[in-house]
């Protein structure tokens, strides 16, 4: 669902931006405040998950591909204000580096994949919970709660087209929202089972276990998901579906693909590729592993810095 740039006109894309942008600084303050830093290292695990589990394109009806997008799950396992930061973290690299999704659109992006996914997604999640108290209450609200979550995604995509002119509203409303449903329920489906493997690894992580012992380490979980996450980019992401996303299918479909122009800054490993690299398997290996480490040191680096205390103001004197 990553908009490149041209489908957007900047009136869209600036608008786009400006309403992501207060999410974006509520969930920096908000973390600020509450972030214990023994979870700083799962912001960066979960920034570098979601990064290589977009790259792992599943097929779905008609040709087309799906990939986890990951902010429900991100906001059920720490929170949504982390989980904002996780995906923005994740949306920068992908932009700048690798051309997925363009500069002007990444505000557009952002309010799409961050913004509305996370806070839509999750809120289902937390009515399904009052709802479904129990374990298994924990299971069927995270999978509906991640389906929702790409449909409410789509439909914010699909708004921001149609207000950008490159599809009528007719048109474009049911189609991503239809094709999106579909790839929404593998997205449940992994939410669901990434979950459930949690809930056996590291229970104290899941908002319905007690916590009446002392969190357990989380060194092992962090060392094992790092691991688990540069094999996937490494040895399953080069194999992943090549067919074109919903979004790209729509836009195929709806005859508006040829709006997409070449990105202002363009990105030294665009489409996962490195120049000199002759196999296009080993350029996305390698290119999927950096991609790991870089968006595994800026979610991390971000959190850090959220717990350094302010600065105290110039001449002013403390307060006792």
């Amino acid at each position: 669902m990553h908009i490149p740039d041209g489908f957007l006109d900047l009136k869209t894309a600036a608008t786009s931006a400006g309403l992501s942008l207060p999410a974006f600084w509520v969930a920096l303050k908000r973390l600020q405040r509450t972030l214990p830093r023994r979870r700083v290292p799962l912001l960066g695990l979960a920034a570098a998950f979601v990064f290589a589990a977009q790259m792992l394109n599943f097929p779905v009806a008609g040709g087309t591909s799906g990939h986890l997008m990951g902010g429900v799950l991100v906001a059920i396992l720490l929170g949504p204000s982390a989980a904002l930061l996780v995906l923005t973290a994740v949306l920068l690299v992908q932009c700048l580096l690798f051309a997925d999704g363009g500069v002007l659109a990444f505000g557009a992006n952002l309010l799409n994949m961050a913004v509305v996914d996370v806070l839509g997604g999750y809120t289902v999640f937390v009515g399904l919970r009052h709802l479904l108290p129990n374990r298994r209450g924990l299971l069927v609200a995270t999978a509906f709660s991640a389906w929702a979550g790409i449909v409410f995604a789509s439909m914010s995509c699909a708004v921001q087209l149609a207000a950008a002119g490159v599809a009528p509203w007719g048109l474009v409303f049911p189609a991503m929202v239809n094709i999106h449903i579909l790839i929404g329920v593998g997205e449940g489906l992994i939410t669901t089972l990434v979950v459930l493997a949690i809930a056996q690894a590291q229970p104290d992580l899941l908002p319905s276990c007690k916590r009446d012992t002392t969190p357990s380490p989380l060194r092992h979980l962090i060392a094992y998901g790092l691991a688990l996450t540069v094999a996937l980019v490494v040895f399953v992401a080069p194999f992943a579906s090549k067919a074109p996303d919903g979004l790209e299918r729509v836009a195929a479909t709806l005859g508006f693909a040829h709006h997409t122009v070449p990105s202002l800054l363009p990105a030294p490993m665009s489409d996962y590729q490195i120049p000199g690299i002759g196999s296009a398997l080993v350029a996305t290996g390698v290119t999927g592993f950096l991609g790991t480490v870089l968006v595994f040191a800026l979610a991390h680096l971000l959190a850090l810095r959220l717990l350094k205390p302010p600065l105290p103001q110039a001449g002013g004197a403390p307060r006792l």
